[in-house]
């Protein structure tokens, strides 16, 4: 079908083609946004030639695409607007056409956060936050523009939740350094995904990049409150929620320089494994170990 959208800063009409299958799984119109990355060779978004005005960042239809693709595969549960995967694909195109839109003009805002509990393993429960499906398309594309910038910096020894990279790996490493290291200090930090100061972790995205769109998503992320069970809203001062697609990469992050490079510089001699917020540290005398926990 043909629709008009309103141009911006001008008030007129301008044709948009939004076509939907017949089935309602918007396979035409999804193919359709993925052909049409309407980009310049720089990489710039130049918007629909001859229709829209250029947009204020470069995100492309194509970056939209690649990342539903990858959360559809991902499956996960309702936001707080109870749309599913499975919903959302029911109008896909047009979906997708209104979140880059917005993504790419500087108007796009995450929804609340749902908030969920589920069991721990030692008996307690482990807050999530899970974001609409529409949120976990936008972090996704930032964190399929961010990961590889940020990864050329991160710690060998740092496993948790990075491409090439898992659990099976660190324990490997472990058990090889425990032949060599008689005395270990095992950490894991207390609440850290909602713990993680937010100016910190800014300040160190901002030495890897000066994407203004990357940063103020980014941001908006952080800002954006929690929605709890029984249906109240709470704001956040702290933290990145535990289930988004872009908090992992975040905590890496904060991670690398408030652990993995200060461990480089503090204690060069003492090696270690890290999987998110859990690590082991490797001492070879006691004396070691209980010099290297007070820090």
């Amino acid at each position: 079908m043909s629709v008009r959208v309103p141009t911006r800063g001008t008030g007129a009409d301008q044709p948009v083609v939004a076509t939907k299958a017949c089935n309602g799984a918007g396979a035409k119109g999804l193919t359709h946004l993925a052909e049409d990355d309407l980009t310049t060779a720089d990489g710039n978004a130049s918007g629909r030639i001859g229709s829209e005005p250029a947009k204020s960042f470069p995100i492309s239809k194509r970056q939209v695409w690649e990342a539903y693709k990858r959360v559809k595969a991902n499956r996960g549960a309702a936001g707080v607007d109870g749309q599913t995967i499975e919903q959302f694909e029911e109008d896909a195109s047009s979906n997708l056409y209104k979140l880059w839109n917005r993504m790419a003009s500087g108007s796009y805002m995450p929804s609340a956060v749902r908030r969920v509990e589920i069991p721990k393993a030692d008996g307690g429960m482990r807050p999530l936050g899970i974001p609409t499906v529409a949120d976990r398309v936008a972090q996704t594309v930032v964190k399929q523009h961010l990961e590889p910038r940020l990864e050329e910096h991160f710690h060998e020894d740092s496993y948790g939740y990075r491409p090439g990279k898992s659990a099976q790996q660190a324990l490997d490493r472990a058990r090889r350094r425990c032949w060599d290291y008689p005395w270990v200090v095992d950490l894991d930090i207390k609440g850290f995904f909602d713990a993680i100061d937010h100016e910190l972790l800014m300040r160190a995205l901002q030495r890897h990049t000066g994407e203004r769109w990357v940063l103020l998503y980014v941001q908006r992320w952080l800002q954006a409150p929690v929605e709890l069970a029984g249906g109240q809203t709470q704001a956040r001062a702290l933290g990145t929620p535990q289930g988004g697609v872009i908090s992992p990469l975040l905590a890496n992050l904060f991670l690398h320089y408030v652990f993995d490079t200060w461990m480089r510089r503090h204690h060069s001699d003492v090696p270690f494994e890290r999987y998110a917020d859990d690590a082991l540290c490797h001492c070879r005398t006691r004396e070691q170990r209980s010099w290297c926990w007070r820090g």
